[in-house]
């Protein structure tokens, strides 16, 4: 392919800040990437923020389809011209966020994710798959490597948090690859990693999802405060029953969330979700 800054200065597309837009040319590393996903001809790929498609390309010349969302319109030339005779890339240009995830499975079936993603749209786009999709295999997505080792932490550890709680739930999160900063362009200010989530059925079972997202926010409500007080604030309970059900569920009367294990969290959740329903 042509020179990639040759290509955006011909066609006058000028970064946009509010889209944290920092694109990769190297070919090697774009096809490390494709390869650590694990994207086969039998892959349909949901890619999101295409930026000017050079991972786009080779996504598609691994995969059977790639379904690619872009935000900026004013890519569109520069995307014509470098994913120009890729017949299996379909790009929309609109927010993914506004989409309809629901109909989007029906029409991909089942499906992998990859996606390079700034910072301000990470966490809520992870979510959206790990609280709403059916049919995601994985998603592979490149993110701050601070926000990376987030997702895969450990419990007890600082970098472990509600995210990583909520990811945990349904799937593992490995890193598979750092970037570092000098590989992108414009190049940012921070290093990169590629974090791959693999999606497993009943990975930990939970009574009920909302009482689990509830009683993970409630773990973290403030590091500072015990979690029977987080209980106490976020349910509402009294200071007894916040003490009992921490006492059936096996956790120390003085513990904090961020010392509880994603398995700790949703067998407390459970306990939770009975409560409610008395």
């Amino acid at each position: 392919m042509e020179n990639l800054r040759e290509i955006l200065l011909r066609n006058g597309f000028s970064f946009k800040k509010q889209f944290g837009q920092n694109f990769i040319s190297d070919t090697n590393l774009l096809k490390s990437i494709v390869s650590l996903a694990g994207i086969d001809k039998d892959t349909t790929v949901l890619e999101i923020g295409c930026g000017a498609g050079t991972l786009t390309r080779e996504l598609a010349e691994a995969a059977g389809k790639v379904v690619s969302f872009e935000i900026d319109k004013k890519l569109q030339p520069v995307l014509a011209e470098t994913l120009a005779g890729v017949e299996n890339a379909e790009v929309i240009f609109r927010d993914f966020m506004k989409a309809d995830l629901a109909e989007l499975e029906r029409e991909l079936g089942h499906y992998t994710v990859v996606a390079n993603l700034p910072y301000y749209i990470t966490t809520p786009i992870v979510m959206r798959f790990v609280e709403k999709a059916e049919k995601a295999d994985a998603v592979i997505i490149m993110v701050q490597d601070d926000v990376a080792k987030r997702f895969c932490a450990q419990a007890g550890t600082p970098e472990y948090g509600a995210i990583t709680a909520a990811i945990a739930r349904r799937a593992s999160a490995q890193i598979i690859k750092y970037v570092p900063r000098k590989m992108f362009y414009p190049v940012p200010n921070v290093d990169s990693a590629v974090v791959k989530l693999t999606f497993e059925k009943d990975r930990i079972p939970v009574k009920d999802a909302a009482c689990f997202r509830d009683t993970v926010r409630a773990a973290f409500l403030s590091r500072r405060k015990t979690l029977e007080n987080n209980l106490v604030n976020a349910f509402h309970l009294s200071r007894e029953t916040a003490q009992d059900v921490l006492m059936r569920a096996g956790i120390p009367e003085k513990a904090r969330g961020e010392t509880l294990s994603p398995e700790k969290l949703a067998a407390l959740s459970d306990l939770l979700f009975e409560l409610s329903a008395r």
